[in-house]
């Protein structure tokens, strides 16, 4: 299967000075179906500053199974100058082998203009037994754009060892690499499982936090266990995490988040 989605985010404000974020263009296709929700923002969005503008909010529904073997999927995303979106998929995607052992891919491009704020939280995704799976994803910020994105993977359903899987996010700031990682996993990749990669754990995880504006720098995060705080620039950082599982992931990761923002 072959899909092609489109979302695009532009901005524009009330003559009462309040700006909205609104929908352009949305197309959704096969496997990558789009829709808005009326959902609230974190918490920790306040920090933004975000109050008196109107974000947009749109889940990644699974129209079908998957991604199969052999499936194509791309996702492009533009983030208007002053926009807010919020993007993320409605539940975890399940990596499935094909029929006749194909490689699947995913591919997600995102553009956020000046101004613009995304918040990008995919959800898990679960490499299953005999998966052959490649992920790329890749945000191009502009001058002034803030940016939180989440990127959690499991590796293999209970019980069960990861298919082959490869997962590369890039971050780029006015056109330059900000932060730029590959990870390969399964039958293949040299030293997965050992301590250099994931340590045996079966779950791993990593925030990117970009902010223009963000007072001081994050803390150490010696407290949660089996994860770090590293600086990307002045204005950005990463958070990186393993754990034994994928709820025991997503608890490290708030954990740390909170934390940082605590020390900032």
């Amino acid at each position: 299967m072959r899909s092609h989605a489109l979302l695009d985010i532009a901005s524009s404000s009330t003559p009462q000075g309040v700006k909205r974020s609104y929908i352009e263009r949305m197309r959704s296709q096969g496997a990558l179906v789009l829709r808005p929700t009326k959902e609230v923002l974190p918490g920790w969005a306040a920090r933004w500053n975000l109050t008196g503008s109107t974000p947009v909010k749109v889940r990644i529904v699974a129209g079908a199974a998957g991604p199969l073997g052999g499936d194509q999927l791309r996702l492009e995303v533009t983030v208007g100058a002053g926009a807010v979106l919020m993007l993320g998929a409605a539940a975890g995607t399940l990596v499935l082998p094909g029929v006749h052992g194909e490689q699947s891919r995913s591919d997600v491009s995102i553009t956020v203009a000046d101004g613009g704020t995304l918040i990008w939280n995919p959800g898990v995704q679960i490499a299953a037994r005999d998966c052959h799976h490649t992920t790329l994803n890749t945000i191009g910020l502009a001058a002034g754009a803030r940016l939180y994105a989440r990127e959690e993977i499991a590796l293999g359903r209970f019980g069960e060892e990861p298919g082959r899987f490869r997962q590369r996010m890039r971050v780029t700031r006015e056109g330059k690499p900000l932060y730029d990682q590959e990870l390969a996993i399964g039958p293949g990749a040299p030293g997965w499982n050992s301590a250099a990669v994931t340590g045996k754990r079966r779950s791993l995880g990593t925030i990117v936090l970009v902010d223009p504006q963000r007072a001081g720098r994050p803390t150490r995060q010696e407290s949660v266990p089996d994860t770090a705080v590293m600086e990307l620039s002045d204005e950005a950082s990463l958070i990186s995490s393993l754990a034994p599982d994928a709820i025991e992931l997503g608890r490290r990761l708030d954990a740390a988040f909170s934390r940082s923002l605590a020390g900032q």
